[in-house]
């Protein structure tokens, strides 16, 4: 019966040309070979499984070969090619530092390396994990490494560069290898299975390049165990899906299509699929958070290039991306990153990944999209329209007929563009356009018909025309309270556009003056309602400290900067709140931290007698003259 080798030995690169997705490697070295530009000592880091003990082989082989190809390939007939490839070779030495890390070791490479090659023009040492050395090793090979013999060079290779002591890398030529892109690695795969004679589905072969992470040696491996499991040796996706135990991208898909929509109850229901199946929760969350951000890199075509899949997954993103808004992805992230956090020290991990689904579903409550498509509540991307106060595709209304456009209201047509916030806001003034179809125009609307402009004031009103609005102060984005002026969406405005347009100036809302216990009655109010809310000590510390008002704004002094983080957190809902309650837009609120002096107490004999002597300075005589010593 035949040995069997695995696929990382069996098809391991033998010339510069066959390494996979290290070109930039591979290019340098041929080229220094070529001119014998040749350093005394090379560095080989980067990833597990990417080639740096390949290349380092492949390199220290073509140095000694006798026939160079014109590419600066070796020949693989002379003796020191044939010699190398049955292990037989005098003039190349491999030494595992990872068993091997100890000064002794390393002593006696030193005294190998005082002998010439016998045949051949280098003597070539190959030091694999060199990072495993110890720091006395380290310096014990420092002087040779930096002067070696003409005829000897060292090829390092690590994965941990970092762990190298800086003398010995500015000693080295330093190569950096990256990890190989899935496309490289799947097109390897598909060269072997044709080699072997293996049926493989692309999206396989695509999976289990996703699923090495740049390893090629991974991928391999990965490859024997699905090719084992196929008996009829076809490697089918839905296979590997169940061998490598993956989560399909299918999932990912489908469940942000449900988020968009805002279906949380088919969202459970796919979260409940998945932990069923025996995925990690942690990974999910994980996965999910890389998927909005694989969707958002998809936003921008600059940054598309940073999406590592294969073609067809990309396509999938390109089109999941167009459908979702910029608010929900960088919402979503940032939720999910607290969901990641958070996950080791929940109690009820399946509870916490349940929240997040929740607050999810709910952004397309919260935030405005007027570029999201139509979405109905089944997940899909294509169905009726939605109802209620759900975002409306403004678009396809503005293409229509101006005869198909969707009414507001039997008899007069009004369309609110922007309804005055119930919160006081000093010198905000919002403006409402008004299609009346009987022609009439209220007191103090101006009329525009073409270019002319006619303005009718009612008594003692001036007729100045008003000022441009001042937007609307904008919240912090950890703030909880909800914007109360929607923005105006852009189907209202083609709307209103065709027919006659009125504008009414709404009254400016002054700020009311409030007294010092008005104050203090809300801030008590909001303390009480938060204790109700969220009863956390800390909280109720900082809103218990003394207040004092200078005009408008409220100061109060903090004892450490552990306070000032809470006050930073309350600070938006406490001012909504005061603003609101004492109907002035100008409240603020300033803090100042007042660090209190600890006193120190008195625990042994050394700080009794130090106290003492503070008192009576006459003890510090007597104990010199005495020759005393306290007891400690």
């Amino acid at each position: 019966m035949e040995n069997f080798v695995v696929s990382a030995r069996k098809y391991r690169p033998a010339t510069f040309d066959t390494v996979v997705g290290q070109e930039h490697i591979t290019t340098t070295l041929q080229n220094a070979i070529k001119t014998n530009h040749l350093a005394s000592a090379f560095l080989f880091c980067g990833p597990r499984g990417v080639g740096k003990t390949t290349c380092a082989r492949i390199l220290a082989k073509t140095i000694n070969c006798q026939n160079l190809t014109a590419e600066g390939e070796a020949c693989d007939t002379c003796e020191s090619c044939v010699s190398f490839n049955q292990s037989a070779s005098f003039n190349i030495h491999e030494l595992d530092a990872a068993s091997n890390n100890s000064v002794e070791d390393i002593r006696n490479l030193i005294d190998q390396v005082r002998y010439p090659p016998q045949s051949g023009k280098y003597k070539i040492y190959i030091i694999d994990e060199v990072h495993m050395l110890s720091s006395a090793a380290f310096n014990a090979f420092l002087k040779t490494l930096e002067e070696p013999p003409s005829y000897a060079i060292f090829i390092l290779a690590t994965t941990e560069k970092h762990k190298i002591l800086p003398t010995i890398l500015s000693r080295c030529q330093i190569f950096d290898f990256n990890r190989i892109q899935p496309q490289h690695i799947a097109t390897h795969l598909a060269k072997i299975a044709e080699k072997e004679g293996i049926t493989a589905e692309s999206e396989a072969l695509d999976l289990i390049a996703q699923k090495a992470d740049g390893g090629l040696r991974d991928a391999l491996s990965m490859f024997d165990l699905n090719v084992t499991f196929a008996t009829d040796r076809i490697i089918r996706y839905k296979e590997v899906l169940d061998n490598l135990h993956i989560l399909d991208y299918d999932y990912y898909f489908k469940l942000t299509d449900l988020l968009l929509a805002g279906n949380l109850p088919q969202s459970l229901l796919t979260i409940d699929e998945i932990l069923r199946k025996g995925f990690d929760g942690h990974q999910f969350v994980v996965g999910l958070c890389r998927h909005f951000r694989d969707l958002l890199v998809c936003k921008d075509a600059a940054t598309v290039q940073l999406l590592q899949v294969t073609e067809n997954v990309r396509r999938q993103y390109l089109d999941q991306s167009a459908r979702a808004p910029m608010s929900f992805l960088l919402s979503a992230l940032s939720l999910g990153g607290q969901c990641d956090m958070n996950y080791k020290q929940a109690k009820d991990q399946r509870l916490h990944i349940e929240l997040w689904q929740m607050k999810l579903a709910n952004l397309r409550n919260l935030l405005n999209w007027e570029s999201l498509p139509e979405l109905p509540l089944n997940g899909s991307p294509h169905g009726d329209r939605p109802t209620g106060n759900q975002p409306v595709d403004e678009k396809k209304n503005a293409s229509r007929p101006a005869s198909e456009q969707p009414s507001a209201r039997s008899g007069s047509q009004l369309t609110e563009s922007q309804p005055l916030t119930s919160e006081p806001v000093n010198q905000y003034q919002a403006e409402k356009t008004v299609s009346n179809t009987n022609g009439a125009l209220p007191n103090g609307a101006v009329h525009r018909n073409g270019t002319a402009a006619t303005v009718l004031a009612p008594t003692g009103v001036s007729t100045t025309p008003p000022k441009p609005p001042i937007p609307p102060p904008t919240r912090p984005a950890n703030s909880r309270l909800r914007p109360t002026v929607p923005l105006v969406s852009s189907a209202a405005q083609a709307a209103v556009a065709t027919t006659e347009e009125v504008v009414v100036a709404a009254p400016v809302r002054v700020d009311k003056p409030f007294s010092f216990d008005d104050l203090q009655d809300a801030w008590s109010t909001f303390a009480r309602l938060r204790k109700q809310q969220n009863d956390i000590t800390s909280e109720q510390v900082v809103l218990n400290r003394e207040l004092t008002l200078n005009g408008t704004t409220v100061h109060l002094t903090l004892d450490n900067t552990l306070q000032v983080d809470f006050l930073t957190e309350l600070k938006p809902d406490l001012l909504g709140y005061l603003r609101k309650e004492l109907q002035n837009s100008q409240i603020q609120i300033e803090h100042k931290v007042v660090i209190q002096e600890v006193k120190k107490m008195i625990y042994s004999s050394l700080d009794k007698f130090n106290y003492m002597a503070e008192k009576n300075p006459a003890l510090h005589e007597l104990r010199r003259v005495l020759n005393l010593e306290v007891d400690y």
